[in-house]
């Protein structure tokens, strides 16, 4: 088997993100009538169950509907409710009624100021009187991190240092968040990293690819957007970390840093033909670490390059065009401290590469614990260190990096223990948070990994 043909059947296989492989209860309540673009004027009211908390139903009405957004999962509106006159998006994707949505089933779980809310939950019938609709009730955010990025990219300019290093630090705070909890992200990229641009505030969106890790349980590794797919899912591990969401947050750091994708490709030949180009040849060991499975070691022997540095080299690989190329993967003038938070992400080895709170504690962020610091249109900063009690429990070594000295002597939760249960449960080889699982919920089985 040739290089090409085995990275290319490591992901044909792809499975739909919503079989949870836990079965649904039969007949979920139809509280809505059909949602409409042709329709926007009219009242909606359906019964709908609260995001967080109680299940007590209760009776919701929207109007001013609209769609803003569609793919293979569904389509997204945008609509009001009446009672509050709040915005809110509505994503109505079609439910398999043998199983449980786990997009559902993880929202419900998540409640962080750097995650978009889920405020209700409802099913709605289709046209076929058999198809049942799941309608995710979410906070309406109107940017995202992709259009701001193409706004600056059309203007020729990159995005300002000051914003990326807000944005990217509220990105590696949900991680870390949902990361503690076990749960893998698996779509990381600018088009999921909703923004306000008044106040500053990320928010981690689209939990359709999202699942809960279980060491030793399979998972699919045709996975993740093109151009953030980590390199042991281009290498074809099913048994892979949430360190795979670190890979694609050091893409996306790479690509604000460049204002293009740092490891652009249309198959998983040319995007690890991107990867070697900079990170070299992987060896052996690094590859074993990738995924154990993968037999295949008929690489182009490519040596890595610096981050900071020119180089110019003669490069050939299997069916692809050799050329001469020169490279600087980043500009001169960007700051040294962001290259090397980059060059600790981006890593072959998965367990070397940083945790999301080790990433919020590198000096690139210091500016931000700075008391003086402020946005560009003199607003204060969004809140960046008001952590939960829980969220100190996590890696309490970090503790006194992640509190600035001004907010810790006034904060009695920065000592928290390190010796909690919290604390010192682990998953995937990361220091993880106990969460119990939702009530009636089962881990999926092998047959279904996705």
């Amino acid at each position: 088997m040739n290089f090409v043909r085995s990275i290319e059947m490591s992901g044909r296989a792809r499975t739909t993100s919503f079989a949870e492989g836990n079965k649904q209860p039969p007949n979920p309540p139809l509280g809505g009538m059909k949602i409409s673009s042709k329709d926007g004027n009219k009242v909606t009211t359906v019964i709908a169950t609260p995001g967080q908390g109680s299940d007590r139903p209760l009776e919701i009405s929207y109007t001013d509907t609209r769609v803003i957004g569609h793919g293979s999962f569904g389509v997204v509106y945008l609509a009001k409710l009446c009672d509050l006159g709040e915005l809110v998006a509505i994503k109505k994707v079609l439910q398999d009624k043998r199983f449980k949505n786990r997009e559902l089933q993880i929202m419900r779980r998540l409640e962080h100021c750097n995650i978009v809310k889920l405020k209700y939950f409802f099913y709605s019938s289709g046209d076929n009187k058999d198809e049942v609709y799941l309608n995710l009730v979410l906070e309406y955010i109107p940017e995202t991190v992709y259009k701001i990025a193409r706004h600056y990219s059309k203007s020729k300019q990159t995005i300002p240092v000051s914003f990326i290093k807000l944005y990217m630090y509220q990105l590696f705070r949900s991680l870390a968040y949902i990361h503690s909890l076990g749960i893998c992200h698996r779509d990381i990229k600018p088009q999921n990293l909703l923004l306000d641009p008044e106040t500053g505030v990320l928010k981690l969106c689209d939990f359709g690819s999202a699942k809960h890790l279980i060491k030793g349980e399979p998972n699919v590794s045709y996975i993740c957007s093109r151009y953030y797919r980590a390199p042991e899912l281009i290498f074809g591990a099913i048994d892979y970390t949430t360190k795979i969401d670190v890979w694609s947050a050091g893409c996306v750091l790479a690509e604000l840093l460049l204002g293009q994708p740092i490891f652009p490709g249309e198959s998983g030949v040319d995007q690890l033909v991107e990867i070697i180009k900079v990170l070299g040849t992987p060896t052996r060991g690094q590859i074993r670490e990738m995924n154990p499975n993968y037999t295949e070691f008929k690489f182009p022997q490519i040596k890595s390059h610096p981050w900071e540095k020119f180089a110019l080299e003669r490069m050939s690989f299997p069916n692809c065009s050799t050329k001469h190329q020169k490279i600087r993967v980043f500009r001169a003038r960007t700051p040294p401290e962001a290259i090397e938070l980059v060059s600790l992400l981006l890593e072959y080895t998965p367990s070397l590469r940083l945790n999301p709170l080790q990433a919020c504690a590198h000096s690139f962020f210091d500016e931000l614990r700075e008391t003086q610091t402020r946005l560009p249109n003199g607003r204060e900063l969004p809140p960046l260190f008001n952590f939960t009690e829980y969220e100190l429990t996590i890696q309490p070594t970090l503790n006194s990096i992640l509190l600035p000295r001004h907010l810790a002597e006034s904060n009695p939760t920065s000592s928290v223990p390190s010796n909690s249960a919290e604390a010192n449960s682990t998953t995937q080889g990361e220091p993880l948070a106990s969460m119990p699982e939702p009530a009636n919920a089962t881990e999926q089985s092998p047959s279904n990994m996705a």
